[in-house]
């Protein structure tokens, strides 16, 4: 089959490699009819070499068909059209029991102190091939797999993989008070369906980037916006825009790679100009992030407020403004997202023929697998208006 592999920094290829087959009996093999590049794909791209092979494939952001199924696997059955989550996880653990699936003990990868194995995404998450290819081994497919109907376009279903419930997570774990505000940092796929999300919610929404595309996506649904470019001072409009206390919540939907930080990018690029045996121990001891995203959020949240993080961060020795945050008493709530929690809340509102979400407006360039090389450089450098990129693996199921 064909997929999407890494070879090295901004060096991704589309290579032929062994087609997946089962391998315990709680296993499934999908074919892959939509697979998205995300965000956190960008940072493989360019940041985490030293945590990943050559030859690794990538993503995390599949659906498709399911194709065979292992003999414990009862809930999907081959021709059911499935989403799967980004993370795996068993559903039946001590921490799959409280919902925190992105923390599950059955497939935690404990020789790296991390948390549930993750689809495509180096060894610190298990090197557990990804969704960019024409078919996926999934497994714990006796619990992990979403099925959902057949109809309308993979877009109405593919952002239940990671964007959707990731965006949910970050308004929930947000706590904005009834007829509150939010301000969102960093519009890119999951700040513009976090800010829907926040509206559809009831909430006030202030979304702020300084890429234009993604400030008229934003408006295109009802959020208010501050271009980042223009601003001078995020956390001055913010206040201005909030009566002088600034907005009751704000979700920094960024991560480590932010603007706005020259002292720590120059940090990360000297760190992946060093061979790996090298670098790989740096990042896990001492990496250190671009912050400008989390400080504005810091600054921008009203005293008492609460900031929930959905954008990625690696750091292990990051300065934190501690005083600020005793000071102001704000709450931090973060993590990666608990996929299947969050799949009943969602489910009626993609499936709502109204799409309440705008789910069909988010995915801005469809190509090929072939072209995934094209479309990691094009997303990477915000280019011809990229903010979503969808795959399409082409070749037709076996027989």
């Amino acid at each position: 089959m064909k997929a999407v592999t890494w070879h090295g920094k901004r060096d991704v290829r589309v290579d032929e490699v062994p087609d997946p087959a089962i391998k315990e009996p709680n296993d499934a093999i999908i074919k892959v009819t939509s697979t998205a590049i995300c965000g956190s794909d960008l940072h493989l791209y360019e940041l985490f070499g030293p945590f990943i092979e050559e030859g690794d494939i990538l993503g995390h952001e599949p659906m498709g068909v399911v194709e065979e199924v292992g003999p414990e696997v009862t809930h999907i059955e081959p021709g059911d059209r499935v989403v799967i989550p980004f993370n795996i996880s068993c559903g039946h653990c001590h921490t799959c029991d409280q919902r925190l699936y992105a923390q599950c003990e059955t497939t935690q990868v404990r020789e790296q102190g991390k948390g549930a194995a993750l689809f495509g995404y180096t060894k610190l998450y298990g090197q557990v091939p990804g969704g960019q290819a024409e078919y996926l081994r999934v497994p714990q497919a006796q619990f992990g797999p979403i099925k959902v109907p057949e109809g309308p376009p993979d877009e109405r279903f593919l952002f239940l993989s990671d964007v959707l419930p990731t965006a949910w997570q970050a308004v929930a774990f947000a706590d904005v008070p009834e007829g509150g505000s939010v301000a969102v940092l960093g519009l890119g796929p999951i700040g513009q369906m976090c800010a829907r999300i926040a509206r559809h919610l009831g909430h006030r929404v202030i979304g702020v980037d300084g890429v234009p595309e993604r400030l008229e996506m934003a408006r295109r649904h009802g959020v208010e916006t501050v271009d980042a470019s223009e601003a001078g001072n995020v956390q001055a409009r913010i206040l201005d825009m909030t009566g002088g206390r600034g907005a009751d919540s704000v979700i920094d939907a960024v991560g480590m790679e932010a603007h706005g930080s020259p002292v720590a990018k120059a940090a990360q690029t000297m760190t992946t100009l060093l061979p790996g045996k090298l670098a790989a121990p740096l990042m896990s001891t001492a990496g250190v992030d671009r912050l400008s995203a989390l400080y504005t959020a810091f600054d921008a949240v009203r005293r008492g407020g609460t900031v929930s993080i959905s954008g990625v961060y690696a750091g292990m020795s990051d300065p934190m403004p501690m005083l600020k945050l005793f000071d102001k008493g704000i709450t931090l709530r973060m993590g990666q997202a608990h996929v299947k929690r969050w799949i009943d809340d969602l489910m009626p509102l993609v499936t709502d023929e109204s799409d309440p979400l705008g789910v069909m407006d988010l995915t801005t360039h469809r190509l090929p697998l072939e072209q995934a090389p094209q479309a990691y450089e094009t997303f990477q450098k915000k280019r011809d208006g990229a903010i979503k990129i969808v795959l399409s693996p082409g070749r037709a199921p076996s027989s």
